[in-house]
Parts: structure tokens; C-alpha cells; sequence
């Protein structure tokens, strides 16, 4: 594809050029990308390692001393300007981590070593470095993104552009944040790049357990060329009995059927439960996949997958234990029988040993079997509302919020003031911009688009009422105010 320009009249570029990322997604679907480069004997290894980074920070209204009035700029830009707050002094520890990769990497292959990492940046993320001037993390990461010497060590996940959790993201609004991260990402690492992007991580790792939702979300992923999709074990559960995945570290297909009897399905990584950041950063999931041996499936065997995410920066351990723990675990499990890897070369591999698809056991959202006990496929929305009325009323344990990495923490309730300026708001960018049927290369369209994103950040309903909630509401204003003075 073109390489298209990262800005366009100084908003991200994250619309317009949606056909053209499209072809190039269609391009990259049949190639095999990883398997070849990474000197894996798939048959002789007993199993093997995936890890994953989670980098975000929000856009917020802070760039001045009136909310009403103060310039959006990075969370990451206000920890720096503001270091004598908090824990706002490890500022520069995070930009080191957003950027370390790219010299961990390197090193390692530079050492002869097989170094393995899976990444996952928010649009936010990378538009705050960018805005702030932190030019030296986007350029290290697309060392290793670009560069073939390391391409075939890094493996991004796509992720909503915006951060926003599915469960409680209008579903339209949720395809225009995924679409919109491949779009601003092809255009900061170009096109062949994007090819290699085929798996997909949920912000918070929400995955919504509404079937008429979670049909959406799989079929977003889909339509958006996604091939699979990472899932934390506790939200998700075997369709013949409702319980968790019983062989976590095989992939699966996570199957979904809407309350109109439709059905679509997406392959699914399950991430193990866990103190996430600190098992990543002392790397346990490769000491835990060093005690495993391999495992039939479909009549043939084939070595298990220890998969785990973790925030790339937050708390001591990530911080300060990872870096040496990486590099140690890489130096030891290289040419091993355990050794690292990244998911869709694990896949490649996988199906080059003839497994199918097909082959792979089903998971669904989490409740969907008690859903099933009172209702059919294709009986209609007005029947699962009801079936969802009744369980709601019967079971304590049972709601229709989602899943994500922690059972302790609601997306929707306590935060109605949030979320109701953000309903409002998606309601008016769709009346004012998808139905008239807006060019997406209008500069009031893209402008928009980036507003109505930023104000849906998982942040601002994640600290509690305070701050956060006022810097989400009045970015919802701002998209308001855009809409109606833009638009007409």
C-alpha cells in the first residue's frame, strides 16, 4: 500500500484511506509470515511461551488550567510536566519502557539468541509520544517492526484505537475504534507491517458475555480481518457444561450466536488467570510451560501454548525485574524444547501440522449456558431480554456486563454520569456523520472521529468518580460541540 501520512491537517490519521487497508489486510491474509523465520522445530519442542505487553495512556484535557478550555494532550505529557504529583516521577521510567523493546531486541538477536514478544499499543498511546515529541520510541519500535533483521521477533496485536471496553462501547462506535487503530498503525509503520498484524487484544480484556453483543464483537473482529483474538479463561466457558476452558493452553474458537439464531466464530487465545504483571515480568509463564509436555489433539500431538498479557509499564516489577528476567529467560529458552514464541506463528505452525480449524474446541462468553437452558437460538431479542430479566432475578452471580481480568470491577455500574454524556454523544456522531454518510476523508469527519474516541477511554470509569469522570465528560462535550457546529 501507500504509505500514508500519520497526520492530516494535525488529527491522527485514523479514517479515509479505509479501502486501501482493506486490500492490504486481504493481501497479507494467506501469507505465511513467522513460522519460517523463527527456527522452531514445532515437532521436537514439548511446549512453548507467548507473552504480550499492554501499553496505554489516555488523552485527557490537561494541557492548561482550565478544563473547559485546556488542549488535549497525553497522560504520559502531564506526568512528565507535573512530576511532584503522585507517582508522576516515574514519567521518564514509563517512556523508557514504551521504547525498551526496541533495544532489548537487538541485543538478544544481535547475541544470536531467538528473542519472542507480542505487543500492544493504543492509539492514544502512540499519538500522546507523538504530540509530546518522544520521536525515539516510535522510531525503536519500528526497529524491530520494520526492520527484517527483527521483524520476525515482534507480533502486534490490534487493540481499539481509543481503549474502549467492548462490553459498554455502543457496537458501532467499537468497529470505528478498531478500524481506526489498523488505519493510524499502517500509517505510522506502513503497510507490510499491517500484514503482519493478525491477532487481536480487548481492552481490559472485556469481552462482552451479551450474546447479541458478543455476535458483534466477534463479527467486527472478523470483518476487520482479525484471525484470532485473545481471551482471559474466567470469562469465557465450555458450551456442553459451562465450565472454564478445561486445556487453557490450546487454542480454541470462541463461538458466538445472537439472539436471530446468526453465529459467527474467531480462533481464541485463553490467557491464564493471574497476578498478570508480575508473572510476565518474572517471566513464569515460561518456567510454568517448561514443566508441560505435549497434548493430543485430533489424533496428532502438539505442544501446549502458555499465554499471558501484562501492562508493559506499571508497578516495581514491570518496571524495575522485567528487563533482566527477559533477557534471561530468552538467553536460556533459545534452541530449547520450551522455547518463546508468538502466537501466530504458534497458529502457522499448528495448521502446517495439519490441524484444522475445525479440529479446535469451542468456547462462548461466560453465562451463555444458563442463557441456553431458558432459550433458544433464533427466538428473538424480546425472549433473551426476558430469559436475562429472569436469571438477573434468580441468580446473584449471573449479569450481562462482560468479562475482563478482574471480576471486582463493573464497566457501568456507579458511573452513569459517564456513561450517559457518552450514549448521547455517540447518538449524535451518528446522526450527524455515519447516516448522512460523511466522507471519512472529511477533515470534520476524522476531527470528530478523534474526539468521539478519546472520550471513550476504559480510564475514565476505571479510578472511580473524581477527576477521571470530569476529563471523560467534558471530552464528550467537546465531541458535542463539534458535531453540532461542524455538522449543522
Amino acid at each position: 500500500m501507500n504509505q500514508l501520512p500519520e497526520y492530516v491537517a494535525g488529527v491522527p490519521n485514523v479514517s479515509g484511506n479505509e479501502t486501501q487497508v482493506k486490500q492490504t489486510l486481504t493481501a497479507g491474509a494467506g501469507k505465511v509470515l513467522f513460522k519460517d523465520r523463527g527456527g522452531v522445530d514445532f515437532g521436537a519442542i514439548r511446549a512453548a511461551t507467548a507473552i504480550a505487553l499492554h501499553q496505554h495512556q489516555p488523552l485527557i484535557p490537561a494541557g492548561g488550567g482550565d478544563l473547559g478550555t485546556a488542549t488535549i494532550i497525553g497522560n504520559l505529557q502531564y506526568m512528565m510536566e507535573h512530576q511532584d504529583i503522585g507517582d508522576n516521577h516515574n514519567a521518564e521510567t514509563f517512556a523508557w519502557c514504551y521504547k525498551r523493546m526496541g533495544e532489548f531486541i537487538p541485543q538478544l538477536v544481535g547475541e544470536g539468541q531467538s528473542p519472542r514478544v507480542m505487543l500492544e499499543y493504543s492509539g492514544t498511546l502512540l499519538h500522546g509520544l507523538r504530540h509530546m515529541g518522544r520521536d525515539d520510541v516510535i522510531d525503536a519500535l519500528k526497529t524491530i517492526t520494520s526492520n527484517p533483521d527483527y521483524a520476525w521477533t515482534t507480533e502486534w496485536l490490534g487493540m481499539p484505537w481509543g481503549h474502549a471496553v467492548a462490553p459498554s462501547t455502543p457496537v458501532q462506535d467499537y468497529r470505528l475504534h478498531v478500524r481506526a487503530w489498523q488505519h493510524h498503525f499502517a500509517a505510522i509503520f506502513g503497510g507490510e507491517a499491517l500484514e503482519r498484524v493478525r491477532g487481536f487484544s480487548p481492552s481490559e480484556m472485556a469481552l462482552p458475555n451479551h450474546p447479541d453483543v458478543a455476535y458483534e464483537f466477534v463479527k467486527t473482529l472478523k470483518d476487520c480481518g482479525y484471525q484470532w483474538v485473545l481471551v482471559q479463561e474466567h470469562t469465557v466457558e465450555q458450551p456442553e457444561n459451562g465450565w472454564h476452558p478445561q486445556r487453557p493452553h490450546l487454542p480454541h474458537r470462541l463461538v458466538c450466536t445472537n439472539s436471530r439464531g446468526e453465529t459467527t466464530s474467531i480462533l481464541a487465545i485463553v490467557k491464564t488467570q493471574g497476578s498478570d504483571t508480575k508473572l510476565v515480568a518474572q517471566m513464569q509463564p515460561w518456567y510454568e510451560a517448561k514443566e508441560l509436555n505435549r497434548l493430543e489433539l485430533a489424533d496428532k500431538s502438539v505442544p501446549p501454548l502458555v499465554t499471558q498479557i501484562a501492562d508493559g509499564e506499571n508497578g516495581g516489577v514491570m518496571m524495575n525485574e522485567f528487563p533482566g528476567k527477559f533477557m534471561e529467560v530468552v538467553r536460556e529458552s533459545s534452541g530449547s524444547d520450551a522455547p518463546l514464541m508468538n502466537v501466530s506463528e504458534y497458529l502457522e505452525h499448528l495448521f502446517t501440522a495439519g490441524i484444522r480449524e475445525s479440529d479446535l474446541p469451542e468456547l462462548q462468553p461466560l453465562f451463555h449456558h444458563k442463557l441456553r437452558e431458558r432459550m433458544s437460538p433464533g427466538d428473538g431479542p424480546e425472549k433473551l431480554e426476558q430469559a436475562i430479566k429472569e436469571l438477573k432475578q434468580s441468580d446473584h452471580t449471573f449479569h450481562m456486563e462482560g468479562g475482563s481480568w478482574t471480576n471486582d470491577l463493573s464497566w457501568v455500574r456507579g458511573y452513569e454520569n459517564v456513561l450517559e454524556p457518552m450514549d448521547e454523544v455517540s447518538a449524535l456522531f451518528n446522526e450527524k456523520a455515519l447516516e448522512p454518510g460523511v466522507s471519512t476523508d472529511d477533515h470534520r469527519y476524522r476531527n470528530a472521529l478523534f474526539h468521539l474516541m478519546s472520550s471513550q477511554t476504559s480510564c475514565y470509569r476505571y479510578w472511580g468518580q473524581g477527576l477521571w469522570t470530569d476529563y471523560g465528560r467534558e471530552l464528550c462535550r467537546r465531541t458535542s460541540e463539534i458535531l453540532n457546529r461542524d455538522f449543522g
